[in-house]
């Protein structure tokens, strides 16, 4: 698993070749808020037949450097990162503030993308205060309750349980940097500046970005496809990953992203 020097960070990430068809864009897989690449499961960063790269941002994982304190900062570093592995041109997946960094580098630089994967997010983040407050009060207790928000119906202890032990080995000011990001981010007004092709991948029992945050990004992404996914909450991914894995094969797979 490689690591690459940024801008005087060491940034990890791993990598899967997965005998790619030239003809398919790699995927760039981005965690959301404190979060690591560990969230994406490994149906999805083993994809069959892709070339695949899952990032740790910075201070998250074993990734080192500081976290961002804005959502353009880490789309800033996700630009510095996909220049220093050299890919040119690529699709862009991100999970909840990971989607809000992919709509950010979408309007920022189209050029470079040949399509978006939206997980879980929405085109505004507002963070309920218990989060906010909690992350810096009271870390381990508020983790546990961002544990019970992020999945949908019956998860299981180990679930939740390895939810709280991987984001509490994330250091709390970074998580709370994150959410802080997320919470003042918003591009309502401007995506549907977005042309790009758009997967969009919710869970219809997500209680962190409920299911209207993605109709609002179908409604306002001209080329865009919605899929809902039954009894999956915020880490759908996770929840349903053999499900998530066959859109996403889908989609690299489409002529939109030729």
């Amino acid at each position: 698993m490689p690591y690459v020097d940024v801008n005087g960070e060491r940034l990890f990430y791993a990598e899967h070749r997965g005998a790619a068809k030239p003809s398919t864009p790699p995927l760039v897989l981005v965690h959301g808020a404190g979060g690591t690449h560990l969230h994406w499961p490994p149906q999805v960063r083993r994809l069959e037949g892709h070339l695949v790269y899952a990032l740790d941002l910075p201070g998250h994982g074993r990734s080192a450097g500081k976290g961002r304190t804005s959502v353009p900062e880490y789309r800033d570093v996700v630009l510095a990162w996909v220049d220093a592995v050299g890919l040119e041109r690529f699709v862009l997946a991100g999970h909840s503030m990971g989607g809000a960094i992919a709509q950010e580098f979408a309007l920022t630089y189209p050029e470079r993308l040949a399509g978006i994967i939206l997980v879980a997010t929405g085109a505004r983040l507002r963070v309920h205060p218990k989060i906010l407050q909690g992350l810096q009060e009271n870390p381990e207790e508020t983790v546990r309750l961002i544990a019970e928000w992020a999945y949908g119906e019956s998860p299981s202890p180990d679930d939740l349980a390895l939810y709280v032990r991987r984001t509490l080995e994330i250091p709390p000011e970074v998580t709370h940097g994150d959410f802080a990001a997320c919470n003042i981010w918003d591009r309502m007004g401007d995506i549907d500046r977005i042309t790009l092709p758009a997967l969009i991948i919710a869970g219809e029992a997500d209680k962190l970005t409920p299911p209207k945050y993605a109709q609002y990004l179908h409604e306002h992404i001209p080329n865009s496809r919605l899929v809902l996914i039954p009894k999956a909450g915020h880490m759908v991914m996770l929840e349903a990953p053999e499900v998530v894995a066959r859109e996403i094969s889908a989609f690299l797979n489409g002529e939109a992203v030729r």
